[in-house]
């Protein structure tokens, strides 16, 4: 029977995910060599654990994005991510927020008077998708009713069933011009972070929107802040912000045009659910010596 421990604290799902896996859930000791990681929040702990336990030999991380165990990864241990596990809520709140910007809701549901008779539609427009994840297959799936041409743009631009085009990452500037919709959908790399600055929203039709799914270090906050003040886009709508959680009185809050979420593209009861599967899997995996799944490549990041 397979032994792993879950730290810092076993909630009863995950319990009892392992258990239907076959393993058995035991304290971290010397005889153990699987464990699973359940605080993002909480980097250098982890990293005294793995110094304190050099017997492991694959730690199973909570999120699909891993930026903060950034210098973790590096160590010669297997990990594994939960990379493509959320990708359909995740992919379910990019659309959702994504029409509520082209549907001019934030002014609708404010607005006390009967208000300019004006919206636009994500039927037959141009969408840019930057990441070529697992969200991003969701997403190709999600946008194909609305008739819309989406380019990928990914660090492999291999091709993306239901894109009508794949690039790669050296041909962003080319094609943020021809976007009316823009959703970030990336892992957050050294390559990524603040990528989407003054310069990137320049490049943006002033009709443009911006979808921010994936992490708030990707863009640019003050920046975002003045394109939207300064009618540079059209409007933006974050699920993810930098600093978070956004502190109350930002200026973010106040930018024109923007939906703020507190990162719920993937709430707790549904990380719980898809995150006990991803348990469930690689560990019966792991017991029987077969790939894993959601593999973290140290040298890209994710």
């Amino acid at each position: 029977m397979i032994k792993v421990a879950i730290e810092p604290k076993a909630f009863p799902e995950y319990l009892a995910a392992a258990a239907e896996a076959g393993a058995q859930v035991v304290p971290l000791d010397s005889t153990v060599k699987a464990l699973i990681w359940l605080d993002y929040s909480q980097p250098q702990a982890l990293a005294e654990l793995l110094s304190q336990n050099p017997q492991l030999e694959w730690v199973q991380l909570p999120f699909a994005g891993v930026d903060a165990f950034a210098e973790i990864i590096k160590r010669p241990i297997l990990f594994t991510s939960a990379k493509g596990s959320y990708r359909e809520p995740v992919a379910e709140h990019a659309l959702a927020l994504s029409l509520a910007m082209m549907r001019v809701i934030p002014e609708r549901v404010v607005t006390k008077t009967w208000g300019r008779q004006f919206a636009d539609s994500l039927y037959d427009s141009n969408v840019l998708i930057f990441g070529g994840g697992g969200i991003t297959e969701e997403l190709l799936k999600l946008l194909a009713p609305f008739r819309t041409s989406v380019t990928v743009i990914r660090k492999n631009p291999s091709v993306m069933q239901g894109a009508a085009q794949t690039l790669g990452f050296e041909q962003l500037d080319a094609e943020l011009p021809k976007a009316d919709l823009v959703i970030l959908a990336a892992a957050l790399t050294d390559e990524t972070r603040y990528l989407f600055d003054a310069t990137k929203f320049a490049m943006m039709k002033p009709t443009a929107y911006l979808v921010n799914i994936a992490r708030g270090p990707m863009v640019n906050t003050a920046d975002l802040i003045g394109a939207l003040n300064n009618d540079v886009i059209a409007g933006a709508a974050v699920d993810v912000t930098d600093p978070e959680p956004l502190p109350d009185g930002h200026p973010l809050w106040n930018a024109k045009n923007i939906i703020i979420t507190p990162h719920t593209a993937d709430t707790r009861k549904q990380v719980v659910r898809l995150f006990s599967d991803r348990i469930r899997e690689n560990l019966l995996a792991y017991g029987q010596g077969k790939p894993l799944v959601g593999v973290v490549n140290p040298e890209l990041g994710y």
